[in-house]
């Protein structure tokens, strides 16, 4: 969506003559900042961008269309741009001010109206240019996990992994990276987003690594879990019930990825994940959503979960992400990246989803 447009839905939906932007995930958005103290005033013929000091140079650099304003005192800054615009009423980000700056404001005389996820339910649609960076982000995640391959083997720790990981994502040209990376071996492998330790992969471990990379901000998410075989040998070493797990979260995101498309609703592909792990006998170790939006932010709109009240849309990016954790025995998480396209769905990952070693 061009810059334009975003302003002016902001104020046709919110039915105010000004609005107040303070996530700075929003603001990025709207404006092309990447520092990390501004706001933004959204009006029909003057927003204006406000940073401190820090940033000026900066600003200047990256905000463009916008009047660029250096504050030294943040209230009294919106009460002077308010009292200039003659805005009558201000719409503001409910979840992103915070009660004492809300009070403050409203002793000040500015009329207040609260919104949430007003932004964020635009940012759930990607724009072309949007998508391209994240299947930039995706190639750099692929590649960097695909360096680390190699060292996953017996006798090495789940951290060694993870910081090889890390700085491969850096040599793939992550500027930072969407979380902290996730490996977890063995029966540690049943906690969700577990931290990587110094426990020692062994024979006949999963593996479960979660992990993601960044373009122009934008960020990709994925999972793999490996199966720690024991090369060469015909017969396997991993527990017949981790390699039923595995098959059954596989075959779960399958037909769960196959569903998307316009129209369908988030909860809907929930379910088909969620109703396939049931059948199985698992559904009790199965406690997370099936998946989640992301771009600007690692989770955002759309929430592929049995609470979501959403439909999908052509644009919208996820993850499909299914998932079964058993204490003592371990656990398999498989994701990846879709975006909804008007003819189904297009599957934004390249990585095998079985890989043993």
């Amino acid at each position: 969506m061009q810059k334009n447009a975003i302003l002016e839905q902001i104020l046709t939906v919110a039915g105010v003559e000004g609005f107040l932007v303070t996530d700075i995930k929003n603001l990025r958005y709207i404006t092309g900042f990447t520092g990390s103290s501004g706001f933004l005033i959204v009006h029909v013929r003057k927003p204006v961008f406000v940073t401190d000091f820090r940033y000026k140079e900066q600003a200047k650099e990256e905000v463009k269309g916008f009047s660029i304003k250096i504050e030294k005192d943040k209230l009294q800054t919106i009460n002077e741009i308010v009292n200039g615009l003659k805005i009558k009423k201000l719409g503001f980000e409910a979840s992103a001010v915070s009660f004492e700056t809300y009070r403050k404001l409203l002793k000040k005389g500015i009329k207040l109206k609260g919104y949430t996820n007003l932004i964020e339910d635009m940012r759930a649609i990607k724009s072309q240019h949007e998508i391209a960076s994240i299947k930039t982000a995706v190639g750099r995640a692929e590649r960097a996990f695909m360096r680390v391959v190699p060292y996953i083997r017996p006798g090495i720790k789940e951290q060694e992994l993870s910081i090889r990981l890390e700085c491969l994502l850096k040599e793939e040209g992550c500027k930072t990276l969407p979380f902290e990376i996730i490996v977890a071996s063995g029966p540690r492998s049943s906690l969700p987003h577990a931290r990587p330790s110094d426990r020692v992969l062994r024979k006949g471990d999963i593996v479960l690594f979660d992990w993601g990379g960044e373009s122009n901000g934008y960020f990709s998410d994925m999972s793999r879990t490996i199966l720690l075989d024991s090369r060469g040998r015909k017969k396997s070493k991993i527990p017949a019930e981790r390699l039923q797990i595995f098959s059954t979260v596989l075959e779960s995101q399958k037909i769960a990825i196959k569903a998307i498309r316009p129209g369908v609703t988030a909860r809907g592909i929930d379910a088909i994940a969620r109703n396939f792990i049931k059948r199985a006998g698992y559904g009790k170790y199965f406690g997370h959503g099936a998946g989640h939006g992301i771009g600007l932010s690692v989770h955002e709109a759309p929430t592929i979960s049995w609470r979501s009240k959403e439909s999908l849309r052509e644009g919208m990016v996820f993850t499909i992400e299914p998932g079964i954790y058993i204490p003592g025995l371990g656990g398999v998480r498989i994701e990846d990246m879709v975006v909804v396209k008007s003819d189904g769905v297009e599957v934004l990952n390249k990585l095998p989803k079985e890989i043993r070693i």
